[in-house]
């Protein structure tokens, strides 16, 4: 693999149609309709795909479960899985330029990112759950009260599992869902956002290529309000695996619940990111910055609200807002650019209104306007607030590149506003003093805290939320368990 030198831009070329794959076949739509991707650096079509419609989805169900039920897959041995899955991880690094390319254009996502950052973690997740495939799902023996009745359990796939997955990084967020879904010996019906499907069409290509039998992994890409619905309601899918809005995640929920569906929940997040006067500002100040504006805030755990204690505030905020204005706002798929466009014409409205609301409210320090390149492009500027925690830019979850930065003056008020919300995905906490560190990292409810660090990650770390975050482990060799479901044999040796 090559990444791009400072001078090398990656230049745009055609992406051909995409089909929905079902049944290992590429497949239009029965409506033959279609749906354009849009660039959101040139606001122009990219390429178009099919879009799919609840007689779609219906098939593609129905492929899973014929695969679950009758094919090799749930009779494979965990091994044979498993070795197919370490060949999918090797074809994902082999297409990792493609790969990235179609995430780029896609939603704006800068391509050195891609292939530094999420390609290595995207089949480290399939070498992760393909050793798991291997170990975790074997029997055992457990002994009863009577010594001639043993007792054997073991783990079971549940069947299809439908993997939704949001737009901000869609092959990642995908991977998190299908990989221990294989694992478990499962089959999985996937719905990509609407916005950004072209990295999934790719995943598709790669798992034909790998050798996953027909029918084990099927796409549907369409609106989520017919589509979605349409997996949520079936009764023949098992399982649901969600990332999304925490309104669209509880509507899930609710319509999931007629059939008993298992799901597993990775939602909306507005993360406290705290710094007291005694870190290494260097350290913190970049912790901040990126933590709030890498993949320009379209990200659910970014650091969203800057608690700064009081002492060294004004110096913080200073330093934040020459940052800001020193950020270089390009095309992604130039590698000097540090932030690109917002994936979407609806999510740039969106998150300029929440701008707008923060200019009646608070301080704007930095940003507050978009920005074009050639008078084209879903750029906004990094967006910096000084703010209570009261109002609405700091209270909703905007998932955008705006910060507000909000003073406090002991551990406990820093402590009660970060745990000042709804959310609880995560959190960070920036201190010389590291016994400070995980004493309050024990007082703050989040899913995962980041001490002297953000957006760190690695494929077995566990990944999802407390409260209105949402529920469920994605990533870590722990999340297999809400693939499976236990059956308990017992054994009369008598």
């Amino acid at each position: 693999m090559t990444y791009p030198t400072e001078n090398q831009l990656v230049k745009r070329r055609p992406v051909a149609a995409g089909q929905l794959l079902i049944n290992g076949r590429w497949l239009d739509s029965k409506s033959r309709e279609t749906m354009p991707t849009i660039d959101p650096t040139t606001e122009e079509v990219t390429t178009t795909v099919a879009k799919a419609g609840p007689e779609d989805a219906e098939l593609a169900v129905n492929a899973a479960l014929k695969a679950f039920e009758d094919g090799p897959w749930g009779k494979m041995h965990h091994e044979q899985r498993a070795k197919i899955m370490f060949k999918i991880a090797d074809l994902i690094d082999e297409r990792a330029e493609d790969l990235a390319y179609r995430e780029t254009v896609d939603m704006g996502m800068p391509y050195s990112d891609f292939l530094k950052v999420l390609a290595p973690h995207a089949s480290g997740v399939f070498r992760l759950f393909a050793g798991a495939a291997m170990t975790a799902m074997s029997g055992s023996y457990r002994s009863s009260y009577e010594p001639d009745l043993k007792i054997i359990t073991k783990r079971q796939p549940l069947g299809v599992v439908a993997a939704i997955s949001p737009f901000n990084f869609p092959l990642l967020l995908s991977i998190s869902k299908i990989a221990p879904a294989f694992a478990a010996g499962n089959t999985v019906v996937h719905k990509p956002a609407s916005d950004t499907p072209l990295s999934a069409l790719a995943l598709g290509q790669i798992m034909l290529d790998a050798g996953v039998p027909e029918g084990v992994y099927n796409i549907v890409t369409g609106p989520g309000s017919s589509l979605g619905d349409s997996l949520v309601k079936n009764p023949k899918v098992d399982k649901v695996a969600f990332t999304g809005s925490t309104k669209v995640g509880i509507g899930i929920v609710k319509n999931g619940a007629d059939t008993m569906k298992h799901t597993t929940m990775e939602l909306g997040g507005k993360a406290p990111n705290i710094i007291f006067a005694d870190a290494n500002l260097d350290y913190a100040v970049q912790a901040a910055f990126w933590g709030i504006f890498w993949n320009k805030g379209e990200v659910c755990v970014a650091g969203s609200r800057l608690l700064v204690e009081r002492p060294v505030y004004d110096e913080v905020a200073s330093r934040l807002t020459k940052m800001a204005k020193e950020a270089v706002l390009g095309d992604p798929l130039d590698p000097t650019t540090m932030i690109g466009p917002i994936a979407s014409r609806a999510e740039y409205e969106k998150i300029l209104g929440y701008i707008e609301d923060g200019k009646k409210t608070a301080k704007l320090l930095a940003g507050g306007g978009n920005h074009k390149i050639n008078g084209k492009g879903l750029f906004i500027e990094p967006t910096l607030f000084a703010a209570s925690n009261d109002i609405k830019i700091s209270r909703e979850e905007i998932f955008g590149p705006v910060l507000p930065i909000i003073p406090f003056d002991s551990e406990d008020e820093a402590v009660r506003i970060a745990n000042d919300t709804p959310y609880g995905l995560s959190a960070g906490i920036q201190t010389g003093n590291m016994s400070r560190a995980i004493r309050l990292a024990e007082r703050i409810n989040a899913g995962t805290l980041w001490l002297n660090a953000w957006h760190k990650y690695h494929p077995n770390g566990p990944f999802g939320g407390f409260k209105m975050s949402g529920y469920g482990r994605e990533n870590c060799v722990e999340s297999l368990e809400s693939y499976t479901q236990y059956k308990a044999i017992w054994a009369n040796l008598v």
